[in-house]
């Protein structure tokens, strides 16, 4: 193919850079295929664009409008996958790898997009619980989330082009913080083919996403308080940036993934021909495997029982010599390239430097085939197995990250050792344990996690759904301490949270149910004439009150309740089993009190309420006994929207009450939040 300039995207427009640039080759071929450059763009530019169009575009939208947009963008892109496909094999990659990175990378949008349930369709969100800042609680505290004023600047790793961008992107958009991506020029070929894509679909609103393919020296140098900075690479360059003085005085906060010696353990417990063997023999290998080794959650340190060590050296020379290395377009090839001749040369040297202090067992870096492919042109590197007989003494391999498919066994003779043994990797992204005995697994995890973002214990009952080692979930946190670089990415709300602001606000409940949209105990409430239960979503309003009808609590409802429900406790049936306990008498239910509450406010005629979708933080305050009288003030607390799931789908919402049961004097006895489906007038 015929070699071209790769195009940046800045300031709602494609730029082509004034020189020719950086040298791009097929990693399988060693052909030149692409040039990259940045020559020429303002990078200045690019930021205020970006602050002043792109962030309050995204700010105007609701959280579940920023989800909705991500989920349509997935959608758009899961339809272009084989295109990026084609693109990705270039890059050295099989298709299997591909899959990790493309279709991961989308799976991470659509997951992000789902995560919009977890907010309110508002433009922030609420945090925590109100604080009473006063002996009567006429002035409160409380805390709010708002979208940072500035721009995410994401330079990422060459490994993974498309799932690097995707999966930092979803969390700083569905925040509605726009983004310039840096993608690591190696490799920016395929991120700027699904950068294109995005572009193409128009679904994001202009200034969302801006891309540089080249160099982006310096722009660091424009950024401003309100911006975050992620990077993900090598630990050295990741702290000169974090070190940055603009970082440094803005305050900007710096997320950084960067080297990691992950390990993976096998347990004491498990023996040679069992499955958890057979598991963690799988494991390691794929870990090998995987990408050729080029990735930062790859298995690096196999650690294992010393009278094990020969078994489990066995078992990986036979099933990695099944391994197939070539092109990926040759059916049958289970590893391709890294994916460039100069990280294969890097790989080597770091494979000579461990190779002074443990010796190789698996692998032999003159002496293996490439199918389909020349081995001298293409970026090809065989797996390699160290055996460390003193990991205590010769700690190159707690130190060494050979970026490829480059891995140490290391013996241990207790579960302190190993654990010992994992730490000395000086903090790192993931660990695994295999192990069947969850004992083992209990004091493994509580001695280790200190040292690591994420462990994963495997055993026969999840292996066969888990998701493996080496992949990181959108939901759950990743990064790691020490080494791996103190940075967190993803990790479902908390990543969001990242990229916004939180404020505490003060004031009374009334002024701060008005802000938040949520009603705050001891607020203004407003009497309707008509009852909250006969008004469809879009007529209720925050603080919307009913106060009901009383009752007067007997002995019979107390034996009624408990003959209907079966609950027989003794402080409800028994009053002379009382002594020493808080109860003065026979009590009622909490339940049952809950239940009289329900039906002193329901209407019972058909309505706008569809169902009753739960009950939320119910707290029972104040015991009730027979003679005392309660009622109830039932409150629209919140509102949210609910997406039509079809055509045929009701327009409704969730509206979520609280309900304050009191009795004869004006004391709370029960307090709860419940949550009814709503139906819409407007159905469209």
């Amino acid at each position: 193919m015929a070699i071209r300039q790769l195009r940046n995207y800045a300031e709602g427009k494609w730029v082509m850079a004034q020189k020719e640039g950086e040298v791009l080759h097929n990693a399988i071929t060693g052909d030149a295929i692409y040039t990259a450059s940045s020559e020429g763009l303002d990078f200045g530019g690019m930021m205020q664009y970006a602050r002043k169009v792109g962030g309050p575009a995204l700010r105007k939208l609701t959280f579940h409008e920023r989800g909705r947009m991500l989920k349509a963008l997935a959608f758009h892109l899961m339809e272009k996958k084989e295109y990026f496909y084609e693109i990705s094999a270039y890059t050295g990659a099989t298709r299997a790898d591909s899959w990790v990175d493309i279709e991961g990378g989308i799976g991470n949008l659509f997951a992000n997009a789902s995560l919009r349930r977890q907010f309110p369709d508002e433009r922030f969100y609420v945090d925590g619980e109100a604080a009473k800042l006063s002996k009567n609680g006429t002035f409160i505290g409380h805390h709010i989330m708002v979208p940072k004023e500035g721009v995410a600047i994401h330079i990422n790793a060459f490994n993974f082009p498309v799932w690097g961008m995707l999966e930092k992107i979803a969390v700083n958009l569905l925040a509605g913080v726009p983004a310039i991506v840096k993608p690591a020029t190696l490799t920016s070929f395929l991120t700027e083919a699904v950068f294109e894509e995005i572009i193409k679909s128009g679904i994001l609103p202009e200034g969302s996403l801006q891309l540089i393919c080249g160099s982006a020296r310096g722009i660091l140098d424009t950024i401003e308080t309100g911006d975050v900075v992620t990077f993900t690479g090598s630990a050295s360059t990741g702290q000169k940036l974090k070190s940055h003085p603009r970082i440094v005085s803005e305050a900007v906060p710096f997320n950084l993934e960067a080297d990691s010696l992950n390990s993976c353990v096998l347990g004491m417990d498990v023996q040679p021909g069992s499955p958890e063997f057979d598991i963690f023999i799988k494991e390691v290998v794929r870990e090998i495997t995987t990408k050729a080794g080029q990735k930062c959650t790859a298995v690096r340190r196999i650690i294992v029982p010393a009278d094990r060590v020969e078994d489990v050296q066995i078992a990986l020379g036979k099933r990695l010599a099944t391994s197939t290395i070539g092109d990926p377009k040759v059916e049958g090839v289970r590893m391709g390239s890294l994916a460039g001749m100069a990280q294969r040369e890097e790989v080597r040297e770091r494979i000579a430097q461990l190779a002074k202090t443990q010796t190789i067992v698996i692998g032999d870096l003159e002496k293996f085939e490439v199918v389909g492919a020349d081995k001298n042109k293409g970026a090809f590197i065989p797996p390699i197995v160290f055996y460390n007989d003193d990991p205590f003494k010769n700690t190159d391999c707690h130190n060494i990250e050979a970026f490829g498919p480059v891995s140490t066994i290391i013996p241990y003779k207790d579960t302190d050792e190993a654990i010992e043994l994992t730490r000395m990797g000086k903090g790192s992204l993931v660990c695994s344990i295999i192990t069947a005995d969850d004992d083992i697994a209990t004091e493994f995890v509580l001695g280790a996690a200190g040292m690591h973002g994420r462990i994963l214990v495997l055993n026969r009952d999840c292996a066969k759904e888990s998701t493996g080692h080496g992949s990181p979930m959108p939901l759950l946190v990743h990064g790691g301490p020490g080494r791996a670089g103190g940075g967190e990415e993803m990790g479902g709300k908390r990543g969001v949270l990242h990229y916004m602001q939180r404020t505490a606000i003060q004031g009374s409940p009334t002024t701060i149910s008005r802000i938040t949209n949520v009603y705050q105990q001891g607020g203004k409430q407003t009497e309707t004439e008509v009852h909250p239960f006969r008004k469809h979503f879009e007529d209720l309003e925050v603080g919307d009150t009913l106060i009901t009808a009383k009752h007067t609590v007997t002995e019979t409802d107390i034996t009624n309740f408990a003959n209907v429900s079966g609950d027989n406790f003794y402080a409800h049936m028994d009053a002379t089993s009382l002594e020493g306990t808080i109860f003065e008498g026979r009590v009622a239910h909490g339940y049952f009190v809950l239940s009289k509450a329900a039906g002193l406010f329901v209407d019972a005629k058909k309505g706008p309420v569809l169902l009753n979708y739960g009950i939320d933080e119910c707290r029972f305050t104040k015991p009730v006994y027979p003679g005392m009288t309660i009622g109830v003030k039932l409150t629209v607390k919140q509102k949210t929207d609910q997406e039509k799931r079809d055509e045929n789908d009701i327009a409704k919402g969730i509206v979520r009450w609280l309900v304050d049961v009191y009795d004869e004097t004006g004391e709370t006895v029960a307090i709860a939040t419940i949550l009814t489906m709503v139906k819409k007038r407007n159905q469209e």
